[in-house]
């Protein structure tokens, strides 16, 4: 966690060097999948997430939040609104608000990404069973 942080209200930003070793929170989830909150404002949520081979995310959506996905390391597949998407490093994709959407390694090697949300989808996802 930062030593430093610009705090104006809800909205926190590290200053300096960002990094997972300098973020503001670390968290896990899904299937041990793991998360770097670097940038976590109401506007603007920016995050590392890494996810070990054969997981996957639970089906859903954002109401208001725009995503954008960049792959860092290994291949993703992404399902929107029922068709898939494969990326592979430095390949990225938008995810609109209202698109039915989850990411998943079917892979031997973690995947690694960089999660730009705009604005930021806190009390925004909507989970499909």
């Amino acid at each position: 966690m930062s030593n430093e942080q610009q705090d104006t209200g809800l909205q926190q930003v590290p200053l300096g060097v960002i990094s997972r070793g300098n973020c503001l929170s670390q968290y896990t989830w899904g299937d041990d999948c793991y998360g770097w909150n670097f940038v976590d404002t109401d506007a603007l949520s920016i995050k590392q997430e890494l996810m070990p081979p054969d997981t996957r995310e639970q089906l859903h959506y954002h109401e208001v939040a725009d995503q954008f996905f960049f792959i860092l390391k290994g291949k993703a597949l992404f399902t929107i609104d029922g068709k898939e998407h494969i990326l592979k490093p430095n390949e990225g994709i938008n995810i609109k608000a209202g698109q039915h959407h989850f990411i998943s390694n079917k892979n031997d090697t973690d995947l690694e990404f960089i999660l730009y949300s705009t604005p930021s989808t806190k009390n925004d996802r909507i989970n499909i069973k």
